[in-house]
């Protein structure tokens, strides 16, 4: 056999190899399940129209997550149709009877929550990320937060989901080798730390976990889109 003949034979058999190969990551891809549909049956036998938003509960570092988030979450809400309890109303009737800590407010049953506030459901909300860290050679502000919305009449839970927002979204890795890596890195961090840019991501966390889409929330009746779901 001819050197030409041997690497023509085995550019042909790698071919092959490489064809069988995106044979069987295409047929995984189309056997994979796609995620259920949320159950929305408590949500629709419920259909809340004004809705109570509870301090977040922090269970990062950050100090500042709780109000971060909880100045983002009333504008989706409202945007999807359901009146929303003003949070300074909410805030300061806590204050005044001597709830100030998320966790305890929380713990207050939904029938004294009803009664307090008139609203039909409460959302619990907890904060698992907030802020900017430093890994390796990355920098990122990421906010993920949890939700649920429990129907404050029968005390049904008609909805739960959780979001994440991050600056690391679309970035691509950095030229300059490693040392360029690390210093942009620090830098970042200085930056996003120092100007706060978690209260964005918050913003874009909360439209994710708040807003109106599949397996999301449902339309609330100040929306055109009600009972369209």
């Amino acid at each position: 056999m001819t050197p030409g003949a041997f690497s023509l034979g085995t550019a042909v058999t790698r071919c092959g190899r490489l064809a069988a190969t995106w044979v069987v990551v295409a047929a995984l891809g189309a056997c994979a399940t796609p995620p259920a549909s949320y159950d929305y049956t408590a949500f629709k036998q419920n259909r809340p129209v004004s809705m109570l938003v509870l301090p977040p509960v922090n269970e990062t570092p950050e100090v500042s997550a709780t109000y971060g988030v909880l100045s983002q979450v009333t504008l989706p809400l409202a945007e999807a149709g359901y009146y929303v309890v003003p949070v300074s109303l909410m805030d300061e009737t806590f204050r005044q009877n001597g709830l100030n800590q998320p966790a305890e407010i929380h713990d207050v049953s939904p029938q004294k929550l009803r009664e307090i506030f008139g609203a039909d459901a409460v959302v619990y909300i907890k904060v698992t990320q907030y802020g900017t860290s430093y890994v390796v050679v990355a920098s990122e502000t990421r906010v993920t937060a949890q939700a649920r919305i429990v129907d404050l009449r029968t005390g049904q839970l008609v909805w739960q989901g959780s979001a994440t927002a991050s600056s690391s979204e679309g970035s691509s890795s950095g030229q300059g080798g490693l040392v360029g890596l690390l210093i942009t890195a620090i830098v970042t961090q200085i930056v996003e730390t120092a100007s706060d840019r978690s209260i964005i991501f918050a913003g874009v966390a909360s439209q994710r976990l708040l807003t109106p889409k599949k397996n999301g929330v449902l339309y609330g009746p100040r929306s055109p889109n009600y009972q369209k779901d």
